[in-house]
């Protein structure tokens, strides 16, 4: 099963603090609104979204057929084969989505300590 691109999606307070903290540990902006209270910054092969007043708690995030530079893949498991497969092995998917449409989707579940796993298929 390909995942896609991973990133941890952090829940922060001041954007702004938070961005000016990481980039002093090397990360550079690589997308998003800083005006809209999301960023995602990059630090070689390290992918952190910075996400204020969006999320209650810090996410693992994969983007089924992204790879990590947010580049389409030519090959790459569609989120809802990932959906099927995760089903089928009995683990509980929060928000499920129709198997039968393509696209873009997303899908949540919770790992056995309750961190919240976001599967972003943007292609």
């Amino acid at each position: 099963m390909e995942l896609g691109a991973f990133s941890v999606s952090l829940t922060v307070k001041d954007i702004k603090k938070s961005k000016d903290f990481y980039m002093a540990l090397g990360f550079e902006v690589f997308h998003g609104d800083e005006s809209q209270g999301w960023l995602i910054l990059k630090n070689q092969s390290c992918t952190i979204g910075l996400f204020q007043g969006m999320f209650d708690k810090n996410i693992l995030t994969f983007n089924p057929g992204w790879d990590q530079n947010a580049q389409p893949q030519d090959s790459y498991t569609d989120i809802r084969q990932i959906q099927k497969k995760l089903k089928a092995q009995g683990i509980q998917i929060e928000n499920e989505i129709d198997e039968t449409t393509t696209g873009p989707a997303n899908i949540t579940l919770k790992d056995p300590d309750g961190n919240t796993i976001l599967l972003d298929q943007h292609v």
